[in-house]
């Protein structure tokens, strides 16, 4: 890609930013969604990224422990919740502070944390025999490329296993998963378009923030929910963005 020297590249997520970062520290690169830029190296600072990659990022304050609060609300008598992870999802670093956040949340919350990792869909049989063997309550999905791509096939396992499941993006849901809570990311690649238009019009990357979202959405799926016979309370039904019959 670089050796046809594009005027722009645009990346979709940190897993497609960081290659293309590699390859060339000159063509601009505008990167859609990505976890934390700054500790996976793509910028300086989210306010001046100071390099040839700028763009938007999911990430927000305290949105795992949202999540969590979310399928306690939703689960009679949650006790103990699956979180599955994708260890190299992003940097090291950028791992080790995703652990600590959901540990510290669930250990605010009073509930029981069976993390349970998957590299590839390969792992997800083996998966889910794990939080059926430690007896999990309900499933979080966590943020990563790779299970975003698999949602169809997490959310029918999830419902096969009756594991009431949370995502963190809509697409989750509307591939029949229970819940998601998150930011919105067609609107979040609207807002890097922007960014594209600006650059090809003389903007410096390295001058244009990484802007974070400002709303997130809660999604319910009334079907999956009904399925699993669980009943929604309708004050999480009044609060919810979109809900699917």
């Amino acid at each position: 890609m670089v050796s046809r020297k594009p005027d722009i590249i645009v990346a979709f997520s940190t897993t497609a930013a960081r290659p293309a970062k590699q390859a060339t520290g000159t063509i601009p690169i505008v990167a859609v969604a990505m976890a934390d830029p700054v500790a996976d190296e793509l910028v300086a600072s989210l306010a001046r990224p100071g390099g040839n990659v700028t763009g938007t990022t999911f990430l927000g304050p305290e949105l795992v422990s949202k999540r969590l609060q979310l399928l306690r609300e939703v689960v009679p008598g949650l006790s103990r919740v699956a979180a599955l992870w994708h260890p190299n999802a992003y940097s090291e670093r950028r791992m080790g502070g995703v652990r600590n956040e959901i540990e510290v949340a669930a250990r605010t919350l009073g509930l029981q944390l069976q993390l349970v990792p998957a590299v590839s869909r390969d792992d997800f049989a083996n998966a889910f025999a794990a939080m059926a063997r430690e007896h999990a309550g309900a499933l979080f999905v966590m943020p990563s490329p790779m299970l975003f791509g698999e949602y169809r096939r997490i959310a029918s396992i999830a419902a096969n296993s009756r594991l009431p499941a949370m995502g963190v993006a809509r697409e989750f849901v509307d591939l029949g998963g229970l819940m998601s809570y998150g930011a919105n990311l067609t609107e979040l690649a609207r807002q890097s378009a922007t960014y594209a238009s600006k650059i090809l019009k003389g903007a410096k990357p390295a001058e244009l923030p990484v802007e974070q979202p400002t709303k997130f959405e809660l999604v319910i799926n009334l079907m999956t929910a009904k399925a699993l016979g669980l009943t929604i309370p309708p004050t999480l039904l009044a609060r919810a963005d979109d809900v699917i019959e």
